[in-house]
């Protein structure tokens, strides 16, 4: 019973929580990358490429005469599909560039941290901010405090 117990406080902490509810909504998110890369992005520059489509970019490893990217791979020739890999690095960028945005909007929300050192005028050395004598260096610091507050 008591690891039960133990196993719900765990599970209920905020942290927990937290990364379970981002890692649903990432996944998510991955969905409507993928379909965007997919479905909007890609076709019209395809198109400005003279009606190419990423995905049937491959380089077949063996000769053949196929010429689709399914065919190929139906038959069992070895490709490097490099057009699907491309439509990957494409959905990794937007992917991490919406991240990045997401997480610059929100620490613009998060309040400063008071700082708790400073340098020692003397001997730079990080010492407490309410610190009157600096414990590397031993110089009396009370003077400095008062001319900089």
């Amino acid at each position: 019973m008591g690891m039960i117990k133990e196993f719900k406080e765990f599970a209920m902490r905020g942290n927990v929580v937290d990364l379970a509810v981002g890692i649903i909504i990432g996944v998510a998110f991955g969905g409507i990358v993928t379909s965007l890369v997919n479905d909007i992005i890609m076709p019209p520059i395809g198109l400005a490429m003279g009606g190419l489509d990423f995905k049937d970019l491959f380089i077949a490893l063996k000769p053949t005469d196929l010429t689709t990217l399914d065919a190929v791979k139906k038959a069992g020739v070895p490709v490097i599909a490099y057009g699907n890999f491309l439509n990957t690095v494409i959905n990794f960028l937007i992917v991490a560039v919406a991240i990045f945005l997401l997480v610059k909007q929100l620490n613009r929300f998060k309040k400063p941290v008071a700082a708790t050192t400073r340098n020692c005028p003397f001997c730079a050395t990080a010492i407490p901010v309410a610190a009157v004598r600096c414990p590397q260096c031993t110089s009396t610091l009370d003077r400095v405090v008062q001319q900089t507050t």
